[in-house]
């Protein structure tokens, strides 16, 4: 695997894949990974002739600059983790991935203003627009990302369309942990009782007979409750039940 810093090595890459007609599998994340980023690694290995992985903890989509100094930064042990499951590991600088700044942006009216985006000012509008730069540098592609966060998914994927990306944007399960958390690179910024409390959170959420009633359950459980909701994303038959909750600066999300 390759570990490029620099946009324009990847560019060069790039030629080369495109001039021979190579298929190409992207796996964006904000590293500090974990088995669910393997898993979509795996699923792009056996989709694609060559798999490009990148690393960019976004500025842009952090509402809270508390919470964007806390996340972990662990490119050395990601490269570790990935071994050669990936041909290229992207790792660039923020003012290569945003040259100008924060000029652009992406912003959806719709869907992106429910749920997380309800209680996260801004995050989706950061997410879309370094998507879109990631798309842009990566080409034709496919696109891996986790249904953990169902929301983005369905943005990502709308957003592709609309703009007539040639990106195929692929869904993959979500991975949980052995007591059921949904895997999250936050998992690990959780306190040992936090995290004792967080098991709680998947098992609520399944067990309770409505959205409110798991609301509730939620909040008597120690938890504080940004939302607990069911949404069919269009186009599906299945409806899902949605929350995102908080254990201290912690922010944890979850779809059934």
């Amino acid at each position: 695997m390759k570990l490029l810093r620099h946009v324009a090595e990847w560019l060069s890459e790039r030629e080369q894949i495109q001039r021979q007609g190579l298929r190409l599998g992207l796996v964006p994340t904000m590293g500090a990974l974990h088995a669910g980023h393997l898993s979509l690694v795996e699923r792009a290995r056996a989709d694609n002739d060559r798999v490009l992985v990148t690393v960019f903890v976004n500025p842009t989509q952090f509402d809270q600059p508390a919470d964007l100094a806390a996340y972990p930064i662990t490119l050395d042990a990601d490269q570790t983790l990935l071994g050669d499951s990936a041909d290229y590991l992207l790792a660039p600088p923020a003012d290569e991935v945003y040259p100008r700044g924060y000029l652009y942006q992406v912003h959806e009216n719709q869907l992106s203003q429910r749920f997380c985006g309800a209680h996260r000012p801004g995050h989706f509008d950061g997410m879309l627009t370094v998507v879109l730069k990631l798309f842009g540098l990566a080409g034709p592609c496919r696109a891996y990302f986790g249904e953990k966060d169902l929301q983005q998914l369905e943005l990502v994927r709308a957003m592709a369309a609309d703009f007539f990306l040639p990106v195929e944007v692929v869904g993959c399960p979500l991975v949980r942990e052995g007591d059921g958390l949904a895997m999250s690179s936050r998992n690990r910024r959780l306190t040992p009782p936090q995290r004792e409390q967080a098991r709680l959170f998947p098992e609520l959420l399944r067990s309770a007979p409505t959205a409110e009633a798991a609301r509730q359950q939620l909040a008597q459980a120690g938890f504080e409750v940004d939302y607990v909701e069911e949404w069919a994303p269009p186009g599906s038959l299945r409806t899902h039940r949605l929350g995102a909750v908080r254990l201290g600066d912690v922010r944890l999300i979850d779809n059934l």
